[in-house]
């Protein structure tokens, strides 16, 4: 079995975007997302918009993929090239 490559959100502890985000992984099956509080950590924050260039939340990687937050998100999945990102492809 493939391992899948790491899902890592920048969020918010009130963002419904990443809530939505997070719902949107789950239901293709990825239960383990490592999530960055930027509203706890302004270090955090500030390198999350150094690496991404953006100040909003979500800003999510897949591996080593910026896929950015969750209208670039669903647009990968609408798309059908979601579900090849999450396998690694």
């Amino acid at each position: 079995m493939s391992t899948r490559p790491r899902v890592l959100m920048y969020s918010t502890g009130v963002c419904p975007y990443c809530q939505m985000a997070e719902r949107l992984l789950n239901e293709k099956g990825v239960d383990d997302i490592e999530k960055v509080r930027i509203d706890l950590d302004p270090v955090q924050r500030a390198e999350m918009m150094q690496k991404t260039g953006r100040r909003t939340v979500p800003q999510i990687y897949i591996g080593e993929t910026h896929v950015g937050g969750f209208d670039d998100l669903s647009a990968l999945n609408r798309e059908g090239r979601l579900d090849s990102l999450l396998q690694g492809a």
